[in-house]
């Protein structure tokens, strides 16, 4: 069974975690290349909008006579074949976002999170507490931690309001409950720094 150190925010080792038996298997990429892919659908705006020849403004008139000048015949300055006409199957409001079932999408949180802990990524600490609320304070524990000057991914349920105000100035720490942990937040920062009790929670709902 695979085990993880838990560490004080002086960074000795003040403990370990047992981990499930499948964070030492190998890792399914294509799980959580699923998941990835339905994150950024999801956060698509998909707002983008072009005009067909039937909102184009203008066109009741032949913009010039059939014969004559050399061009080719044209009976509306609306039509996509002119400067300024409509846009034929060009873009249109839509809803991009789509769910994938919820057992894969907990199989993709496990295998980032497996990716984490093969990358040395995955750090727990006993607790998350900085009661100066003090920036300073915070970036110290990140040096103490080894962290300085990566996008760290802090998850913890109990935090308390000195611990948020220290972090908030920190722009490569986004904070986040265990609750709402995803494969797309994982993978997108370098390292998962959590509190032994939102680990137990997390490997909880992988369960």
């Amino acid at each position: 069974m695979s085990k993880l150190n838990v560490y004080n925010l002086s960074g000795k080792e003040v403990g370990t975690l047992d981990l499930p038996a499948a964070f030492g298997e190998a890792v399914n990429p294509a799980v959580i290349h699923q998941a990835i892919v339905m994150y950024q659908a999801n956060q698509r705006q998909g707002t983008a909008d072009t005009r067909t020849r039937a909102e184009i403004s203008g066109g009741n008139k032949k913009p010039f006579r059939q014969k004559g000048t050399g061009r080719a015949r044209q009976g509306s300055s609306r039509s996509p074949l002119m400067h300024h006409g409509g846009i034929v199957f060009g873009p249109h409001p839509r809803d991009f976002s789509y769910t994938i079932p919820k057992k894969v999408r907990l199989s993709a949180l496990l295998e980032s999170l497996k990716d984490k802990f093969g990358s040395s990524s995955l750090i727990c600490v006993d607790d998350l507490v900085v009661d100066s609320a003090k920036t300073k304070d915070f970036v110290a524990v990140l040096a103490n931690l080894k962290l300085s000057g990566k996008k760290i991914l802090a998850v913890s349920d109990d935090s308390k309001e000195s611990f948020k105000l220290a972090a908030r100035n920190v722009r490569s720490v986004q904070l986040i409950r265990s609750l709402d942990v995803n494969a797309f937040d994982v993978m997108k920062n370098n390292t998962i720094l959590a509190t032994k009790a939102a680990m137990e929670k997390i490997l909880k709902r992988l369960q």
